[in-house]
C-alpha cells in the first residue's frame, strides 16, 4: 500500500473517530449539562479509549468549544462561516432582498443547530476561561461578519446613501446571534421558523430606514 494512501487511510479513521466524539459529546453535553458531563462518559458512549478522548481534545472545554463549532458550521470540514454557500450568496446576490433572504436563512440554520449547544457553554463560560473567551472571539466574528455584509452591500450599491455603516454593523450582529434567538425563544416563544420571519423583516426595515447620523446610544 503507497504512502499516500495509507495517509489518507488514517485520515479518514481520525475523522470517523472525532465524529463519533463529537455526536456522543453533543448528546450528553444537551442531556446532562456541562457540569455533568466528563470526557470519560463521552469516550464510553463514543465506544473509545479515555485516552484517545483526552489526546484528541485535551480538556472538556475544549471538547464543547468544537462541538459548537461543528454545530454553527454544519458539518467539521475546516471552511470558515464566510466560506459557507449561504454566506457567499449574503455578500454577491444580485439584489437586496436576497442577500437578506440569505443571512436569515443562514442564521436561523445556524440557530437551529448550534442554539441549544451555545447555551450549554454560555452557563459554563463564568468557570471556563477559555469558553468565555470563545464566546468573545465568536462576538466578534460576527460583527466582523455583519461589518463584510454591509460593506459589500454599499459598495454594490445596494445601499441607499445616508446610512451609517457603524450603526448597522453593530445592530445587524445584534441581530443574527444566536444568544438572541434564545433570548427570543425564551421571552417571545419563538421557533425558527418565526425567528427567520422577524429577522428578514427586521433588516429589510434596517435597509430601508434611514437612523439619525448619530443615533442616541447606537451600537459601535
Amino acid at each position: 500500500m503507497s504512502e499516500p494512501v495509507k495517509r489518507d487511510l488514517r485520515a479518514a479513521r481520525i475523522a470517523a473517530t472525532e465524529e463519533k466524539i463529537l455526536t456522543a459529546a453533543t448528546e450528553l453535553f444537551l442531556r446532562n449539562g456541562y457540569a455533568a458531563t466528563t470526557l470519560t462518559a463521552v469516550a464510553q458512549s463514543a465506544q473509545v479509549g479515555d485516552r484517545t478522548v483526552y489526546l484528541r481534545f485535551g480538556t472538556k472545554a475544549a471538547l464543547l468549544k468544537r462541538c459548537v463549532d461543528v454545530a454553527f458550521a454544519g458539518d467539521g470540514a475546516a471552511v470558515d462561516i464566510t466560506g459557507r454557500d449561504w454566506y457567499v450568496r449574503a455578500g454577491t446576490a444580485s439584489t437586496a432582498e436576497e442577500r437578506i433572504a440569505a443571512l436569515a436563512g443562514g442564521s436561523r440554520q445556524m440557530a437551529e443547530r448550534a442554539g441549544d449547544l451555545l447555551a450549554v457553554a454560555l452557563q459554563a463560560a463564568p468557570t471556563e476561561p477559555d469558553l468565555a473567551a470563545a464566546t468573545r472571539a465568536g462576538r466578534e466574528a460576527t460583527r466582523a461578519n455583519m461589518r463584510a455584509f454591509w460593506d459589500r452591500m454599499a459598495a454594490d450599491g445596494l445601499l441607499a446613501g445616508g446610512h451609517d455603516l457603524d450603526w448597522l454593523t453593530g445592530t445587524t450582529a445584534v441581530l443574527v446571534h444566536t444568544e438572541t434567538y434564545l433570548l427570543g425563544r425564551e421571552m417571545l416563544s419563538w421557533n425558527a421558523d418565526a425567528y427567520e420571519r422577524w429577522l428578514t423583516e427586521t433588516l429589510t426595515r434596517l435597509l430601508t430606514t434611514t437612523p439619525p447620523p448619530h443615533p442616541t446610544n447606537a451600537p459601535h
